[in-house]
């Protein structure tokens, strides 16, 4: 029988209600949520390691990758197949691409966790937990990097977002959709992975912001960051990646100073690309030396560009590993 390290990690998979002020915190043991993921001792071997117990707004990247180190210890011993690692929802898709991103090995390791509490009916945890358990340990899921695994679906870490704030199924791939799912206990995949990279990193010493466009806005937020010492900015662009005319001349004074931007939309699918030509368009950001972030959404491109610069300060090796492949 297979063996597999769980990483408890914290989020709502780990919470309940407290009485004295009626709302939910973390309070269960890992060995709480595992006694009510009953007959998996059927399947695995399970081997539990309480990393942290953060809610999802509580991580950063310097979490990010001490949990990263902690699951690549687990992943070089020979006796463990795969590792399952539970997240609170609000940042796992940050954190499960932030792993894919640092991590190297053809063993699986999957990102889940749950949507409601454990005071509350239809407590989704130990449903999701069991069905990850199933993926660890399947042949199938090895050398696909990251995967998460909510409501018996899998996603790519690359592609996945949290789509919806309630729903049990709030995970959902925009653009192309789930990579499998879990059936009967049975892993099964719909298609391959064709892109995956990987970035290693020692530590995080980068800085990085994220700046939403909207209509009227000027350079004030770029130029507050520059002041302040960012080390690159994201910008969550309209459509296609484009930004008003106001932000132009903060964007050309940020690359100026040899800080990158990245650029990507707000939209929910699709992709940015140097289509348009007007002050602020795709083409004139692009001559400006402004780097494409293809359909990463704004909170994943920060956390790629965090790896890139943490590895990297060389400019053009941050536009290659962000526009690989891409043109």
């Amino acid at each position: 029988m297979k063996k597999v390290a769980i990483v408890f990690n914290g989020g709502t998979i780990s919470m309940k209600i407290d009485p004295r002020i009626k709302a939910a915190v973390p309070t269960l043991s890992a060995q709480e949520i595992l006694a009510m993921v009953t007959g998996i001792e059927g399947y695995a071997e399970i081997e539990p390691h309480t990393f942290s117990n953060l809610p999802g707004p509580h991580m950063t990247p310097e979490k990010m990758l001490e949990l990263s180190k902690f699951i690549k210890n687990l992943l070089e011993r020979d006796d463990i197949a795969g590792v399952v690692v539970t997240h609170g929802t609000d940042s796992l898709e940050e954190t499960a691409y932030f792993l894919d991103l640092t991590i190297n090995s053809e063993k699986p390791v999957i990102v889940t966790g749950a949507m409601r509490n454990s005071s509350e009916l239809g407590y989704d945890g130990p449903h999701n937990l069991a069905a990850s358990i199933c993926t660890a340990i399947s042949e199938d899921a090895k050398r696909r990097g990251v995967l998460v695994c909510f409501n018996n679906e899998l996603f790519l870490a690359s592609e996945v977002t949290k789509a919806n704030s309630m729903s049990l199924n709030a995970f959902q791939s925009p653009n192309l959709g789930p990579i499998g799912i879990v059936d009967s206990n049975k892993v099964i995949f719909y298609r391959d992975v064709t892109k995956k990279q990987y970035i290693e990193i020692d530590k995080i010493n980068a800085k990085v912001e994220l700046i939403k466009t909207v209509t009227g806005m000027d350079s004030s937020y770029i130029d507050f960051c520059i002041e302040k010492g960012v080390d690159g900015l994201v910008i969550e662009g309209m459509g296609r990646g484009n930004v008003t005319p106001f932000m132009v001349e903060g964007i050309k004074r940020a690359i100026e100073k040899n800080i990158p931007v990245v650029v990507v939309s707000r939209c929910f699918q699709g992709r940015v690309l140097d289509s348009y030509g007007y002050p602020g368009g795709g083409k004139n950001l692009r001559d400006l030396g402004v780097i494409f972030g293809d359909n990463l959404p704004g909170q994943k491109a920060r956390i790629k560009l965090i790896v890139a610069l943490s590895k990297t300060r060389d400019l053009n090796e941050i536009r290659k590993i962000f526009e690989r492949e891409l043109y």
